[in-house]
């Protein structure tokens, strides 16, 4: 029993390990240029023991992209549902918890709209997202406050203000417009302000 126990524990570590190495790599090269070779390496395995977990590139891939979008789903999805909240107090908390999410990961938006746009991955047609998004507490406050907006645009205006200036870091800061201190401060300023903006929108 021990014994069994022990190697779980240790095909755990492994796998993980694997996953680890896998998520810099793909984040790294992406879906195409990356082989299954590059994330052995990384993982510090032979080939055959990365085989032996994951068949496939594709598989691994999809693990680790399954994992990028619910890192971005679970953090906006709880928050619309969430009926004790007023719209406003929504908007706030959706600003305040992307913007966290994405400081510490800052590759995470372009990665992910890059291999959805290049269709790596199909897993994603399969998330019922959009329906539960509709049907959320945040959409019917929505139309109840502002009956002549359309709520999925005021949602992508929403999400675009929090996520653009992430995709547009790398252009931001290489070509020396603002340095890497002043993004961040630029960050957190935007965390007070787009609520402001948001509501201005609901306002007119």
């Amino acid at each position: 029993m021990a014994e069994r126990k022990k190697a779980g524990l240790d095909s755990l570590s492994t796998e993980e390990k694997i996953k680890e190495a896998a998520r810099k790599v793909f984040l790294r090269k992406g879906f195409s240029a990356t082989r299954t070779r590059d994330i052995a390496e990384e993982a510090g395995i032979n080939l055959a023991l990365l085989n032996y977990y994951f068949r496939s590139k594709q598989k691994l891939f999809d693990e680790v992209m399954k994992e990028k979008i619910q890192t971005l789903l679970k953090t906006i999805i709880p928050v619309l549902q969430d009926s004790s909240t007023s719209l406003d107090e929504k908007i706030k908390a959706i600003v305040s918890n992307y913007i966290k999410v994405l400081t510490k990961n800052n590759d995470l938006p372009i990665f992910v709209l890059n291999e959805l746009r290049k269709n790596n991955t199909s897993f994603i047609s399969n998330l019922p997202v959009g329906m539960a998004i509709l049907q959320t507490s945040f959409i019917m406050q929505l139309k109840q406050r502002k009956k002549n907006v359309d709520p999925v645009h005021f949602l992508m205006s929403l999400l675009g203000l929090i996520i653009f200036p992430f995709v547009a870091k790398p252009i931001l800061t290489k070509s020396g417009m603002i340095s890497e201190n002043k993004f961040q401060s630029l960050i957190q300023e935007r965390e007070k302000l787009i609520p402001i903006w948001m509501e201005a929108i609901l306002n007119k």
